[in-house]
């Protein structure tokens, strides 16, 4: 079953509960994967940390990173002007930007960033900076802030007569499909996971068109009241995804 996660939380849950040993190899390599060919991890060898200049399997590479004392691995998800779970520098800011995404490895000074080609992923490799990450309940309190002032707005711009299914989204905020997590992560982040996930797809849901807009005036009301739910659900998302601010076992 294809998971509603990206690839770079995938790797952040399955990458931290392996290397605090919850899960075996084999699981973390098919939870990572998912439902793509194949998992790489490049450039490893620049930054120092063995191998040579091949691409080399994503186990073999979250190993390097285990060598280099790494405890964990959290996420990232930046848009410009929103760079939510990056430290820099900025030659690793700007490609996770350009990717959408990134992980961090946790105590290791290595950032990881998703370049896709087709079926297959490459992560490729650069320096991390420490960053500064959203507190959990900070986050869930946003998100939920956010969904109420997010719904309020939209009705008041009569969601319902532009995207019916955006107004049934906000109307039934209690369904959400379940995620799958390993051990070791917190119920309370999968489930902001799944708040941040069910935020992300209101809002794709509202700007696939410009619906039954008749101005450019409303078009423009419409997407800025979407962006403190977008920026909330990518801020909740990184949270759940970032084991440094896990509230305790």
């Amino acid at each position: 079953m294809t998971s509603p996660l990206p690839p770079a939380a995938r790797l952040a849950w399955w990458g931290t509960s392996w290397l605090r040993g919850y899960v075996v190899a084999d699981l973390l390599v098919d939870a990572v994967v998912d439902d793509d060919a194949t998992h790489v991890v490049a450039s490893l060898s620049g930054l120092g940390l063995g191998g040579g200049d091949a691409a080399e399997g994503l186990l073999t590479g979250l190993g390097r990173l285990r060598a280099e004392g790494a405890t964990g691995i959290g996420a990232a998800f930046p848009v410009e002007g929103d760079p939510v779970g990056l430290g820099g520098p900025r030659t690793f800011n700007d490609a996770a930007l350009d990717a959408g995404e990134a992980v961090v490895a946790v105590d290791a000074g290595v950032g990881l960033v998703p370049v896709r080609v087709g079926a297959a992923v490459t992560w490729v490799a650069h320096r991390a900076e420490r960053r500064q990450m959203p507190d959990v309940g900070e986050a869930d309190r946003g998100l939920r802030a956010a969904l109420i002032e997010t719904a309020q707005t939209l009705a008041d711009l009569d969601v319902a007569r532009w995207r019916p299914e955006v107004a049934d989204r906000l109307m039934n905020l209690r369904h959400r499909e379940p995620l799958s997590a390993p051990d070791g992560v917190p119920a309370r982040c999968v489930e902001l996971a799944a708040r941040g996930l069910q935020a992300a797809e209101i809002v794709d849901l509202a700007l696939e068109d410009d619906g039954g807009a008749v101005s450019s005036y409303e078009i423009a009301a419409r997407r800025e009241a979407l962006q403190p739910l977008a920026r909330a659900g990518r801020r909740a998302l990184v949270a759940a995804c970032s084991p440094e601010g896990w509230p305790p076992a």
